[in-house]
């Protein structure tokens, strides 16, 4: 008599670590921790970063220059152009640079290998990451017992990335001050709104339009002009 289980229906077939996938892994995977269906396609998503990032880099350079140099300082209480605050969150500190290195940094600390300081800008360090990464990319997937937790994260980021540089994802509206439009003797002065995934402000009321940036900087301007004159007739009239 055995007095040790040989059923192979008790044998618990290993299966992939990532956690959207969890498949039964192939006898030619026997060892890995993750299937490579999962390595593939998390390769792909890695040397598709560098590009995702610099379209979102772009976008945060136009937000950035949306608002006049002068306007936080002019006491305006007009609303400034939204920026993409998802945008910058990638594109700036804690975004999608500081992301891979804290994978890179496991990865080196798991390895033994001397953990580099990260040095230069996102624009910089992203293609560096993203060839340690690609380059490591098989034995983190043989041998890293965090791999699982690594391939959803980078699933996640490359997810967040191409949703926000294809404009995928729906923004609500924004109020962006009233319409300086003049409208006989006075201004128009609707609420204008506008979404953060365009770059169109349109007004309902008098169907003036703003859809570039040398526009908004001209709505901008205009709005700052009514709201000073309006202060003039303001003080006039006390």
């Amino acid at each position: 008599m055995h007095d040790h289980p040989t059923d192979l229906d008790e044998y618990s077939w290993p299966t992939c670590i990532a956690p959207r996938c969890g498949r039964q892994l192939w006898v030619a995977e026997t060892g890995r921790l993750a299937c490579r269906p999962c390595e593939d396609a998390t390769a792909a998503r890695i040397r598709e970063l560098p590009a995702l990032f610099a379209r979102l880099d772009r976008t945060a350079t136009l937000m950035k220059g949306a608002r006049r140099s002068g306007a936080a300082a002019s006491g305006s209480r007009t609303p400034p152009i939204p920026p993409r605050l998802d945008v910058l969150a990638l594109v700036g500190p804690g975004g999608v640079a500081a992301r891979l290195r804290d994978i890179e940094d496991a990865w080196r600390s798991a390895l033994g290998w001397t953990v580099a300081p990260w040095c230069g800008s996102a624009a910089q360090a992203i293609p560096q990451h993203v060839e340690f990464l690609g380059n490591n990319l098989l034995w983190a997937c043989s041998s890293y017992e965090s791999v699982g937790q690594d391939i959803d994260e980078l699933r996640r980021l490359h997810g967040e990335m191409t949703a926000l540089a294809t404009g995928k994802q729906r923004h609500g509206r924004v109020p962006t001050g009233l319409c300086p439009t003049p409208v006989g003797d006075a201004w128009c002065g609707t609420q204008l709104t506008a979404t953060a995934d365009s770059h169109r402000i349109r007004c309902g009321t008098c169907g003036a339009r703003w859809e570039t940036l040398g526009e908004w900087r001209t709505l901008r301007a205009a709005q700052e002009a009514v709201a000073e004159e309006q202060a003039r007739r303001t003080a006039a009239a006390a």
